[in-house]
């Protein structure tokens, strides 16, 4: 069976969030160990203030989201090897911070610890990049409904100078807005005007937008000390929604230090581009992608892909119900 894997980003977490596989699977166990007391008790008492405050955000579902990969891999070996051999791993993605557990999960951030490490400082910085002179939040971003090209019309009507822009193009009928504050009450009544629904996101501040500038450079500079190393598997790039690596020649993917100034230059790129989700799911299914596993809080990211592809078989991993769900269902298919 031929399966695309799906990393989770920002907005799908939610208090308590990996509790049930830390007491379950030794190896989600192991993961959240590794992040840290402070960390564990933001992901299992943190209130939904708290955890939608960047700088905790971040480190919370990359942490839950490698605990879920981790019990997947570890739950399908204990239940039978033939369905480990049976699948074939087309290729990865991850929304927006979704993608660092995909580079960690294909081995180009090389352990847990640096991959905490980097999440960290990409939400220390991207929370400052989105604070005004008062130390407020200046923006956010709001899931609106409706055909893209009317949304962006939206969108260019309201702007009024200010920064507002499409973000996440996430299925046919849902484009993220994201934008300072002012701008994004003039689009929400814009858009109700124009008879689209427009619902305000969980999140602290306008991601992928020119907002988010300096993070992108700081983030980019701290990105090429990290010795990152080329995907194990296709990874499909938010920026561009086809493999990351498919810019670098073949020759410069034999030099580790081009591959590391690379992917930096590409995941600082990404912390101020739109999310083409789209596009990735589409280019997945013209792979051979029958199967998709959503990984980490929430399964938003299924919906999507219904929204896109009907055909696709979603699936999910976050809780101990939807690990044995996901487990049974790929041998069923795998033994039918």
């Amino acid at each position: 069976m031929k399966i695309g894997l799906l990393f989770v980003g920002q907005g799908a977490q939610y208090t308590g969030m990996g509790k049930e596989l830390y007491d379950n699977s030794p190896k989600a166990k192991e993961i959240m160990e590794l992040a840290g007391d402070e960390v564990k008790a933001w992901c299992f008492e943190g209130t939904k203030e708290m955890l939608r405050q960047t700088h905790i955000t971040q480190p919370c579902i990359y942490t839950v989201t490698m605990a879920a990969y981790e019990a997947l891999l570890e739950g399908i070996k204990n239940r039978d090897s033939k369905i480990w051999d049976s699948i074939d791993i087309v290729g990865l993605a991850g929304f927006s911070l979704g993608e660092y557990a995909a580079l960690t999960a294909s081995g180009s951030i090389t352990d847990i610890q640096k991959g905490m490490e980097i999440v960290t400082n990409r939400g220390n910085w991207m929370n400052q990049a989105g604070l005004g002179a008062d130390g407020e939040p200046r923006g956010g971003m709001v899931a609106a409904f409706g055909e893209r090209q009317a949304i962006l019309d939206c969108v260019a009507a309201v702007k009024d100078g200010e920064i507002l822009q499409g973000v996440n193009f996430n299925s046919p009928v849902q484009t993220v807005v994201a934008g300072e504050k002012s701008a994004l009450e003039r689009f929400k009544v814009e858009a109700k005007s124009r008879k689209m629904k427009a619902i305000p996101l969980s999140v602290g501040t306008a991601f992928h937008s020119e907002m988010m500038a300096p993070a992108a450079e700081k983030l980019q500079n701290y990105l090429k000390t990290c010795d990152l190393k080329a995907p194990s598997y296709k990874l499909y790039s938010d920026v561009t929604a086809l493999d990351l690596m498919a810019d670098l020649s073949e020759a410069d993917r034999a030099d580790e230090s081009k591959v590391n100034e690379y992917i930096a230059e590409m995941m600082g790129k990404q912390a101020m581009s739109p999310v083409c989700w789209q596009d990735i799911i589409e280019n997945m299914v013209h792979d051979g992608v029958e199967c998709v596993i959503e990984i980490g809080p929430g399964a938003a990211l299924c919906g999507m892909v219904k929204k896109i592809n009907e055909g696709l078989l979603t699936l999910h991993v976050e809780d101990m119900e939807s690990l044995n769900h996901t487990i049974d269902t790929l041998a069923e298919h795998i033994n039918a």
